[in-house]
């Protein structure tokens, strides 16, 4: 048996602690204090500490009080001539390259997790939560974005019925077994500008900045209608809520904070940017939707047209001092692809592939 080692007992008791020397003997841990007293302890009730590069060490009493071993290396020697065997975890983190293997792993899986495993996640959510959910989160946001970040409109309630009415008739044309569930919303953009916004539950929201920008182009106005009605169709916001929380949730774990989850939903809707993919999906239903009315899809490359003037100004404006914001509308890339797709859009529908709905991935 090693030599007694010296420590100090908390007996759970008394505050004030007591010198003693501790040994161990068969199953049982002795402490001999300065009075000659003699304290028996089961191995079994000493949680012993793991070995760190620093600090004293604390081995805690299951039945109350704790031992504290003031030289740690003369500790760890004592533990180990009682047949004390580290396990490897201990054992890799006295090493740096093991414990940077382990960050590295850590961060790879955070990254397979991200691109791989939340948006398989968000699809089987999306999947299985039921309409009146997702109605719900939709009318929330809606409502908090009314009392914030929108403004009211200004668009006569004679134009905001006509616009419902061509859009109803469009996407009844497009899919006579009947669209998606839509609310056609108006509302002064604000901060978010020249904008067209898709929420859960049906809600589109078009801004009367935007309606300005299009003037005069009424099909590019009803293209963009119904690109977000493919959001809607595709259920794209909800997804997006799902993937947010997915990974606030994962972070909140990590860092002990979840209150900011659920109040950051109206702001993630009103400035997401969609991937590529979701993008792509709404432009083939906004194409769609102008063919089947009769319009030409080519009529969308005007928006991306007017767009890029628009962030011109913007830029020089802001070159200028002016402070004006370039438009929220630039979330959704306008670049040559999305252009060739609307100019090409109604040739390649002649060859097939246009000629029917697309489908729901």
């Amino acid at each position: 048996m090693p030599a007694p080692i010296a420590a100090t007992w908390y007996d759970g008791t008394h505050a004030r602690g007591r010198a003693v020397q501790a040994e161990a003997d068969g199953g049982t841990l002795w402490l001999l204090d300065e009075a000659g007293g003699r304290h028996g302890l089961a191995l079994r009730d000493v949680q012993w500490p793991e070995r760190t590069r620093h600090g004293q060490r604390v081995a805690q009493l299951t039945h109350g009080g704790s031992l504290v071993f003031a030289d740690a290396a003369v500790f760890d020697t004592w533990r180990q001539r009682l047949g004390h065997r580290e396990s490897w975890v201990v054992r890799a983190q006295q090493h740096w390259r093991a414990t940077f293997a382990a960050l590295a792993g850590l961060v790879l899986v955070g990254v397979v997790g991200y691109v791989w495993g939340v948006p398989w996640a968000a699809r089987g959510v999306v999947a299985v939560t039921p309409a009146d959910v997702e109605q719900a989160i939709g009318d929330s946001a809606l409502a908090q974005l009314k009392d914030g970040l929108f403004k009211p409109t200004k668009v006569p309630p004679a134009v905001q019925a006509q616009w419902r009415d061509r859009l109803g008739t469009a996407l009844q044309r497009a899919y006579p077994e009947g669209p998606a569930r839509w609310e056609l919303h108006f509302a002064g953009g604000g901060a978010l500008g020249a904008n067209a916004v898709a929420l859960p539950g049906g809600h589109i929201v078009i801004t009367d900045e935007l309606l300005e920008l299009l003037q005069g182009a009424d099909d590019a106005v009803l293209g963009v209608l119904a690109h977000e009605h493919g959001h809607v169709r595709r259920r794209h916001g909800l997804n997006a809520v799902v993937r947010f929380g997915l990974v606030s949730a994962a972070t909140s774990v990590a860092l002990g904070d979840f209150s900011a989850v659920i109040a950051g939903v109206p702001a993630l809707l009103a400035h997401m940017g969609y991937s590529r993919d979701a993008e792509r999906e709404a432009d083939a239903d906004a194409a769609y939707v102008l063919q089947a009315a009769g319009r030409d899809p080519a009529a969308m490359v005007l928006l991306f047209e007017r767009m890029a003037g628009r962030a011109k100004k913007a830029r020089e404006a802001d070159e200028r001092g002016d402070g004006a914001l370039p438009i929220a509308f630039a979330s959704h890339p306008a670049d040559e692809e999305r252009i060739r797709f609307f100019r090409t859009y109604r040739d390649t529908a002649r060859q097939g592939p246009g000629t029917k709905s697309p489908p729901l991935n």
